[in-house]
């Protein structure tokens, strides 16, 4: 295998950007020229053919995903905040406003239905995949501090967010009933993003200290329950009389039954049999599974994403193919879905919608309740069951990550009509801000523990045991 040096590595980068990608951009520009919508219309139609629109949106999409995911771990943030940041401005809120006959090239109005189908499978495959790194062994000796910490995490900020709710339900509703606004309001303060909260702690240096164990096992229980909540939120707000919550709450629990006690055990013998030397033909079956499960919760009304979850969480770990999942779902899902759903995310969060200062009041109203009920309940839950000050908030600013899980959550309440443009932009914004105080606060406090040493994108911070 050829090994490709660093420096040469960048120096490609730098030549495929200066020959590549700014010749086409300024291609675009010489094909975006004019202002009204006659002239976006032809600029969106001289794009070329259907196909060509879609791997040139894909391009833009991929490619500003990774800049900016670039600069923002440049400034000590994970490249997720970036990732996000790109998608948001990639859409109406900047590409838009400020240039919307190039936006029409870059991502024409007809590719974004496609961009939506990819982004979909970039969703299912990664909440498989973030139960699949799920460790129920990190609960062991800490059940008391996990159980607690991660309840009132998820219990104080959904009493907060449901409380909030009745205060912005008639300025804010889409026009559905007050009860799916409300239990939608409280489950999107109450998550804590897994995936995003390993990131974190790799990039920070925390991943293998005590406290980053105590957080990833409160994130573990905090995860299983909010995809629950979140199952039985959709229940509730997509049948359609009291009996379809019902069966759809039982169909769920006879869905996760069955694969607890009957599809694991068949999956432990099918990994332990599957030969090392045909991996390449037997582990694609396991993706077969993750998109027949996502079928399954689909139909019975909890969405998609829960049934690859569940998936993930009873598929065998420290295993080839496992391995061959992360190494190439993972990394397919990383690079190309993923960045898809953040621009489809941005093409969806409409700042421009945030006029006037009542409105900009309302979304810091809404960041305060977030970041109060999260950071807040899990520090003093930390604090009270026997950590210092220090590690408590330190818990807290973790456990305070949103990130990717807080756009699929939100992505859900706008299909479902639950969430208007408009808190659906507050509440990405909300996302955005909490999901980037996590890392410079845990790091803050990081430095005040004499027990941590911290490992910051180019810094590093060594204090002497207390």
């Amino acid at each position: 295998m050829v090994k490709i040096e660093p420096r040469t590595g960048h120096r490609a980068l730098w030549v495929y950007l200066g020959l590549v990608v700014v010749p086409v951009v300024i291609a675009i520009i010489l094909l975006g020229q004019g202002e009204d919508g006659d002239v976006v219309a032809k600029t969106e139609a001289a794009a070329g053919p259907p196909l060509v629109q879609l791997l040139l949106a894909i391009a833009v999409v991929v490619g500003a995903c990774k800049v900016v995911g670039r600069l923002a771990q440049w400034i000590g943030q994970p490249a997720v905040i970036g990732e996000i940041t790109a998608g948001v401005l990639l859409g109406p809120s900047v590409l838009g406003a400020l240039w919307p006959s190039g936006a029409a090239v870059l991502i024409p109005k007809a590719t974004v239905p496609q961009l939506n189908v990819v982004a979909q499978l970039g969703v299912i495959f990664f909440v498989f995949l973030a139960g699949l790194e799920l460790n129920t062994k990190l609960l062991r000796g800490r059940g008391r501090l996990a159980l607690v910490v991660s309840h009132v995490s998820i219990a104080l900020p959904f009493l907060l967010g449901v409380g909030l709710a009745m205060l912005a339900y008639t300025r804010f509703s889409a026009g559905g009933g007050f009860l799916p606004f409300a239990l939608f309001f409280g489950v999107s303060m109450s998550i804590t993003a897994l995936p995003v909260l390993v990131r974190i702690l790799h990039e920070i240096g925390l991943f293998r200290s005590e406290i980053g164990v105590v957080a990833l096992t409160c994130a573990v229980v905090d995860d299983v329950t909010a995809w629950s909540l979140l199952a039985l939120v959709i229940a509730l707000t997509t049948a359609s009389s009291l009996f379809g919550v019902v069966l759809t709450v039982v169909l769920t629990a006879a869905f996760v039954a069955l694969l607890g006690l009957v599809v694991r055990p068949l999956l432990r013998k099918f990994v332990a049999r599957a030969p090392a030397a045909r991996l390449h033909r037997v582990a694609p079956l396991s993706v077969v599974g993750v998109l027949v499960c996502a079928m399954a919760t689909e139909w019975i009304g909890v969405h998609a994403m829960f049934g690859a979850f569940v998936f993930g969480v009873v598929f065998p770990r420290d295993n080839p193919i496992a391995t061959w999942l992360h190494d190439k779902a993972g990394g397919l899902t990383t690079a190309l879905m993923l960045p898809l759903f953040f621009a489809y995310s941005g093409l969806r969060t409409d700042i421009g919608l945030l006029s006037g200062g009542g409105a900009w009041l309302w979304c810091g109203a809404i960041l305060l309740v977030a970041v109060a009920g999260k950071f807040g309940g899990s520090a003093l839950a930390a604090r009270a069951v026997g950590e210092n000050w220090n590690r408590s908030l330190q818990v807290g600013a973790l456990m305070n990550c949103r990130g990717l899980t807080e756009l699929v959550v939100l992505n859900i309440g706008l299909d479902l009509g639950v969430l208007s443009p408009a808190l659906f932009t507050m509440m990405v914004i909300m996302a955005l801000v909490s999901t980037a105080m996590a890392a410079p606060m845990a790091t803050w406090f990081a430095r005040r523990d004499g027990r941590n040493v911290v490992d910051f994108p180019g810094r590093t911070w060594k204090r002497a045991a207390a």
